[in-house]
């Protein structure tokens, strides 16, 4: 190889790990120019940069796997409804079509061709999580995708540098936070913005006018990487099925996992049909957690890219509750999708039991309140269970796996709400027995201080089906949540009140343990004591 060729390889290098930099700072200007807390407090977002195919090149660190995965797949719809050559600089595409976008009508998908020297160069694509979009709501009540919020097609939200203000006003007409809407769309075109300008500061100073050949060294070694680390894996099809909640009745979800030579396949057959409820998923996000458990297990430390996820191949059958069909309702689509690596791990403790953890909360316990009264408000507030154990480790407490996303500062919702937060701290002994400890969950009470009862819009899984252990590790505790007053138990899913002057305690599930207590390492049983992560009955 000359010293020209290397050279080159090296300069393709840099400017592989330059890109990753340049959507980190896409996505951070996104998470500080937001409105919604769940964005900028929470990190409820995606960025990425993409070639000129709809191929994704880099994906911003921060982020969720939910908005990342699917936006890898979405890109590639904007230039089927906005084709390349009609594409102008100046010009910003918006839609939030759940079956093309993240999943559900909350989140909205914004993407931006960036064009240099008069030259189509890239394509930036941003999402993030909007609080309040009309409807019934950001809850899994809706009997249909039309009652769960506004649908917005593929549109110009910019033509050429024109605002459409036709949009906007539909938007700030639907929201129940108007200015909120508003601004969070804008930062959503602005930090696309910002990360078009870096890549052509990145362009101009390696002296080169196209991606083409940086975005072929991406993909190829990517997907290379990916494969060496399948064909290591042993052959065969490894199956693994698990209950949760649902809304309705209790959900299966059911998994083959298929290790191929070239090739992972996770086929979801035998998963329980749709729900009349707003908790079926859309394929596409089911796809997105699933290739992230995926990766988690296989080949963690290769960047996420059109590469990298190309081995990988997701289907259900069409009519499951993980490829409903619209106009299902998917609004709490989170609550069954973020399960998807509980199940994708489960298949692989077949093979891999010395990599993967066993089930844990997993999905999300957001807590969603609005007020009606004399001073309206609506928050969504994050909160998280604990993660199930791993091989050699405990799991984690109260950590948003896979999700990602922060917890809710309780700073923030007592500055915009009238609910006050009593309490907030680990749920000693939540987490499953066992060598390794699952994590433990939470536990809080939150009182309405206002003279008017405060809705909650309930999307919570894990009450009735805990996580389990394996291998005599036991299961995680079940999730909780009732009025403190009355002991009232409150459901696991839909709108309720939370009555004036009334404290809502809400207790979040743990993950399970992984092997028999009896073999705790005695500097853990210690650390157990001393932290007192324990209930009375466990320490004995």
């Amino acid at each position: 190889m000359s010293h020209a060729q290397r050279l080159s390889e090296l300069n393709r290098q840099i400017m592989w790990h330059r890109l990753i930099a340049v959507v980190e700072e896409q996505a951070q200007s996104l998470i500080r120019t937001a409105f919604s807390p769940i964005v900028r407090e929470c990190g409820d977002v995606s960025a990425g940069v993409f070639d000129i195919q709809g191929r994704m090149l880099a994906q911003a660190v921060t982020g969720t796997p939910g908005h990342i995965n699917s936006m890898a797949a979405s890109v590639k719809h904007f230039i089927r409804h906005f084709p390349i050559e009609t594409m102008r600089p100046g010009d910003v595409y918006v839609m939030n079509d759940p079956w093309l976008g993240t999943g559900h009508l909350n989140d909205f998908v914004v993407t931006t061709p960036v064009f240099h020297r008069d030259r189509l160069l890239a394509i930036f694509s941003c999402t993030s999580h909007l609080t309040d979009i009309g409807g019934l709501g950001f809850g899994p009540d809706g009997t249909d995708v039309y009652m769960e919020g506004l649908s917005v097609p593929f549109l110009r939200l910019f033509d050429q540098g024109r605002l459409n203000e036709t949009l906007i006003a539909i938007l700030k007409q639907n929201s129940r936070l108007p200015v909120d809407a508003e601004g969070d769309v804008y930062s959503l075109a602005n930090c696309n913005e910002i990360g078009g300008r870096r890549l052509i500061e990145m362009m101009d100073e390696f002296h080169v006018d196209t991606l083409d050949s940086l975005a072929e060294h991406i993909l190829a070694a990517s997907q290379a990487a990916v494969l060496e680390r399948i064909r290591a894996l042993p052959r065969g099809t490894f199956h693994y099925s698990m209950m949760v909640d649902g809304y309705e009745e209790p959900i299966r979800l059911a998994a083959a996992l298929t290790i191929g030579a070239q090739s992972i396949e996770v086929d979801f057959t035998g998963t329980s049909p749709a729900s009349r409820r707003g908790i079926n998923v859309p394929l596409i996000y089911t796809t997105a957690y699933t290739v992230f458990g995926l990766t988690c297990a296989i080949a963690p430390e290769i960047p996420s890219n059109a590469g990298s996820l190309a081995p990988f191949r997701v289907t259900a059958p069409e009519g499951t509750i993980l490829n409903a069909l619209r106009p299902a309702p998917v609004s709490a689509r989170h609550v069954i999708g973020q399960m998807m690596p509980d199940v994708v791990f489960g298949c692989l403790s077949h093979v891999l039991p010395e990599r993967v953890p066993v089930e844990g909360t997993s999905c999300l316990w957001n807590m969603m309140f609005r007020g009606r009264g004399a001073d309206p408000f609506s928050i969504t507030v994050v909160t998280n269970g604990g993660t199930g154990a791993r091989p050699n480790k405990d799991g984690l407490s109260a950590t948003a796996y896979p999700s990602g996303v922060k917890g809710s500062p309780i700073e923030t919702v007592e500055a915009a709400t009238p609910l006050l937060f009593w309490k907030k701290e680990l749920r000693a002994g939540s987490g499953g027995n066992g060598r390794f400890r699952g994590g433990n969950g939470l536990e809080m009470e939150i009182e309405n201080r206002s003279n008017d009862p405060v809705e909650l819009l309930a999307a919570f899984d894990r009450l009735h089906y805990p996580a389990r252990g394996r291998n005599g590790g036991g299961n995680g505790a079940r999730g909780e949540i009732y009025l403190k007053d009355s002991a009232r138990a409150l459901a696991g899913k839909g709108l309720q009140e939370v009555p004036p002057g009334t404290r809502l305690v809400v207790r979040t599930p743990g993950g399970g343990g992984i092997g028999s207590p009896s073999e705790r390492p005695d500097a853990l049983k210690a650390r157990d004591a001393a932290h007192d992560v324990l209930q009375a009955g466990d320490a004995r």
